[in-house]
Parts: structure tokens; sequence; C-alpha cells
């Protein structure tokens, strides 16, 4: 999901305060003893906190952009759209949907155990730790939450301490409006995060990079401790020769400029069939000036690079192909522009790892199928768009590819409907969540059967003769 990851050291970057270890113990004991009281598991404790949530939201949305501003320069529509609209949508869904969603599901109970009858009851997993991301801060650890509430869970939530303005915020707003028996925000870093993650928890839902997902992975292990792991990729964009090409190219270039670069699902490299790579990126290239002006850095629309250390990283990125739009830079701001590379073959920097920031390579290729063996030579990505007029082609790119989720003739709006889970596979993930997706993610699927006393067939029971085996052999 994220380069850089609140599991993470990084000397120059602004971090956000730490927490004493007394006290994190103290909140896990708490939060333990809450839950074993039961007071999560009633349908009126889930609905007052997830009511009391939106409000949280709804009475803070301004603070929220402002540290969104501070920590990542995002634009007022970035900011709002992706963090507490996302928010609002997530909590009105939900709260929509609980009852339902609650009740137990009556199944089928087989021949074998008749009579009986048999059903699925959602029960909460207990408590819960939610390690958030820094490229949406906001949403990133508090999304997971509205799922962890409405599964009946207790909940430690921890913020990236590479965005300090939403983290302490975060930590303000959650333990005013929240049952603060049942959930806390710890802030820290490394030490911090290490420490909860040596706490016995029933789920541990992580949202960052692959390597330090590996490290949530192992501390979980301990305890046998079930994870999501919301990683990332790299997200290929494939854009075939029958296409709508300014407006994929307009939905292209919002999706990778969005926030800087700085987003998950963001296209991180296109496949272009070679008789439309030209035209691609001069279309592309009028639609950055169209978007951020002559100088992007002069646009209120367009974010920073989250720290310096990700400035350096991604600075020496742009020499792996040839610039065909953009690759200003400005340490100072953190700045770098809207950057479109061209003549890349796959064997750059640029292509080797999930880029996480405003730089576009373009690779040329002969057809749709030279596109999907390129994609299926690399790890599985959490995200794959393509651009088509042709249904088959779309739908031979679906089947013939594996990814954590599809848009055809889009980029990220598939993260959107709450009816649609979002998550990875392999390489870019574990699990999903978004709608009911958060609400099963923190539930175990509990099986009951209920079997009646007023009969009691001797036909399983010793001694096994051989009419007791004719009749089993009957009825089973």
């Amino acid at each position: 999901m994220t380069q850089a990851t609140s599991f993470s050291s990084d000397a120059s970057a602004k971090s956000a305060e730490g927490t004493p270890d007394s006290e994190i113990i103290a909140v896990c004991d708490t939060l333990r003893s809450s839950f074993e009281s039961g007071v999560t598991r009633s349908y009126e404790w889930r609905i007052q906190q997830l009511r009391q949530f939106m409000r949280m939201v709804e009475e803070n949305e301004d603070a929220m952009i402002e540290a969104l501003k501070q920590d990542l320069r995002k634009p007022y529509f970035e900011g709002w759209s992706a963090e507490p609209q996302f928010l609002k949508a997530e909590l009105g869904h939900t709260l929509k949907k609980l009852k339902s969603w609650m009740k137990p599901k009556r199944v089928g109970a087989s021949m074998a155990v008749q009579p009986a009858r048999a059903r699925i009851v959602p029960e909460p997993l207990g408590v819960a730790l939610i390690i958030g991301a820094w490229n949406y801060p906001i949403q990133l650890s508090l999304a997971p939450l509205i799922g962890a509430i409405a599964a009946g869970n207790c909940a430690v939530v921890k913020p990236s301490e590479l965005a300090p303005a939403s983290s302490a915020l975060q930590k303000r707003l959650v333990e005013k409006y929240l049952d603060r028996d049942c959930v806390r925000v710890v802030e820290g870093a490394v030490k911090e995060t290490s420490l909860l993650l040596d706490q016995r928890w029933d789920h541990i839902f992580y949202t960052g990079g692959g390597a330090v997902g590996k490290i949530v992975m192992a501390a979980a292990s301990k305890h046998l401790t079930p994870v999501t792991l919301e990683l990332g990729g790299k997200s290929p964009c494939i854009v075939d020769q029958d296409v709508d090409l300014e407006t994929a190219a307009r939905r292209i270039v919002w999706g990778r400029f969005f926030n800087a670069g700085q987003t998950c699902v963001a296209p991180d490299y296109i496949l272009v069939h070679e008789s439309l790579e030209r035209p691609l990126l001069d279309a592309m290239k009028n639609v950055i000036k169209e978007f951020y002006g002559d100088d992007p850095k002069q646009s209120d629309d367009y974010a920073r690079i989250i720290n310096k250390r990700h400035f350096e990283r991604l600075s020496k990125l742009l020499d792996s192909g040839e610039t065909f739009v953009g690759g200003e830079t400005d340490g100072e701001q953190c700045y770098i522009a809207p950057t479109i590379l061209r003549g890349i073959t796959g064997d750059e920097p640029v292509m080797a790892d999930e880029i996480f920031g405003p730089i576009l390579p373009v690779l040329k290729v002969a057809n749709v199928d030279q596109a999907i063996r390129f994609v299926n030579q690399r790890p599985k990505p959490l995200a794959l768009y393509v651009f088509t007029r042709d249904k088959q082609t779309a739908e031979r790119v679906v089947e013939r590819t594996s990814s954590g989720g599809v848009c055809i003739n889009d980029v990220i709006s598939h993260m959107l409907p709450p009816d649609l889970p979002f998550g990875g596979v392999g390489a870019s993930g574990m699990g999903a969540y978004h709608g009911k997706g958060t609400f099963d993610c923190f539930s175990h699927m509990k099986s009951v059967l209920d079997k009646p006393t007023f009969v009691d067939p001797a036909l399983r029971y010793p001694p096994y003769t051989e009419e007791k085996m004719k009749w089993v052999k009957r009825l089973l």
C-alpha cells in the first residue's frame, strides 16, 4: 500500500509523539477487560459508537483537511473526497446494513445429523490492532476501525508517525467521541509499534509495504493471530489500440498524480499499443497542463512528497528513461513535478518496485497478449487497469491476469462501491475490506448446530451391526 510505513525509521522526517511503554500495556489490558465484559457485543453499543463516529467526522471535517494539508499539502478536493467523505460513505452504509449483517444465517443441515437446525453466527474476534499508513493517514487508520466496531470488537489504532498532524488529530478525536474503554489510539514510531506487536491480539490489520508486512506477519505468528495485509505493488495500466484516447489520458493522469502519486492503487506504469504511444503521450502532456497549469509547483491542486527521504528516493528514479514531460524537482518543498518517462523496457530502476510518487513510465507493446505476458511475469498487483472499447479484449485481460481488483476504462474508482471488497492477492496483500467486507474481516463466522433430544436414533451407537450399517449407507 505504501513505500514507507508507520513502522519505519526516518530520521529526516517529522514524526508523531511517542507513547510510554506503561501506557501501551495499560491500554491493551483495559481493552481486553472491556471485551471480556461483553459490552461491545450488543447491537445497541455498536450502533451508538458508529453514530458517534459519524458525528466525529461530520463535526471535524475542516480539522481533518487542515491536518492533511500540514502533512502532505493535500488539495482540499483530494483531502475531503478521499478521507472524511470516504469515511462518511462507509459509515452511512454500515449504519444502514449493520442489523442485517449481525443476523445469524440459517443453512441446511444434512441428513447425517437430522433432526437438527444449522446456522452461522457472526461473532467478534476480540481485540484488534489497526496499523495505518501515511499516504491517506486518516482514512487508512479509521476505515478499518468502522468494521472493527461494527463487528463488536475493541481496537487500538496506530496511525503513521510520518503524518504527525493527522496522527495527533486522530488521537484527540477518537478518544473524545468514542468509548475510551474499548477504542484507543497509540501514537509513536518503531519502538511503540514493536511493543504493540509483542502483545496478544485477536486480529492485526496492517496497511503498508511488503517488507514491514513480513515483520507484522512474523510477529502475529507468535500468537497465531490472523492478519489482514493491505500492501501494494506495481499496478499496470494497459491501453489497447481501440480506445477513447482523450478520456483514457484524462483518467490516467488524474489517477497517477492524485496525491502526487502516493496512492496504493495509482496506475504505476502504462503498457500501450505501439501505434498509440506518441498520441497517448501527447494527450497526457496536454492533460497535465490542463490540470496543473504551466508550472504545477504553483498549483494549489498538486500535493507534495511526504518527506525528504522519499523525495530523494524518487529523484533517483527520474534517470530511468527519457523524460517526456516534467522532471523538475525542489528538495526544500519536497516537490517533484508530474513526470512521464518514455523509452522504458522493463529493466530500469523505476520498474523494480512500486514507485509511489508522481512518475509514470510508459512501455510500448505490440498487442494486448504481450501486455498480459508482461504483467504475469511480475508479482500480482493490487490493481490492474485496462482501457479499450473492445469488451472481449477487456474480458481477456480480466480472465488471464491476477490482481486484487480490476477497473475497465477507469482507475481507482473500483475502491468506492462498498459492496466491492478491496484487497490484494499474493504479494499485494491478503484479506479484504470495505462495506460488509470490513465487518466480515473482523468477525468469526461461527458454525452452530442445534439438535433436539426428543429423538435419538441408535444407528450411530455401538454395537455396529450389519443391519445398522445397511441403514446408515442408505441414509448417507
